[in-house]
């Protein structure tokens, strides 16, 4: 089953990170997924600030939810069961900083033509 993995973090949790031991966790991290069957790394997002929500009535600058711990980026696995996808999220450098939300990818069923 594939899984995607939501990162969410504390900005300022990771800034008062080791910056240099940080990248390189990510690195090993990022070749593992890269080795792993139907894994693909995902992407990084800018700080939320950075964003923009918008509805059908307005347009926000800011993030969506006022929490510390905020949509930070993700990543995607295939894993035979959940018990392994959790394994993935355990592994990822980012759950030392905030959570990693697994979520099952749905897959369709029947003719969508």
């Amino acid at each position: 089953m594939r899984y995607m993995m939501l990162i969410h973090h504390d900005d300022a949790k990771m800034e008062g990170a080791d910056q240099k031991a940080l990248w390189a966790d990510w690195a090993a991290f990022n070749e593992a997924l890269a080795k792993a069957d139907g894994a693909s790394p995902g992407e990084r997002l800018e700080p939320a600030p950075e964003g923009t929500v918008v509805r059908s009535s307005d347009v926000l600058d800011g993030p969506y939810a006022d929490t510390k711990e905020q949509f930070a980026g993700y990543f995607f696995v295939e894993a035979t069961d959940l018990e392994e996808a959790v394994a993935w999220a355990k592994r990822c450098p980012a759950s030392r900083f905030g959570a990693i939300e697994i979520r099952p990818v749905h897959v369709p069923k029947g003719d969508w033509k």
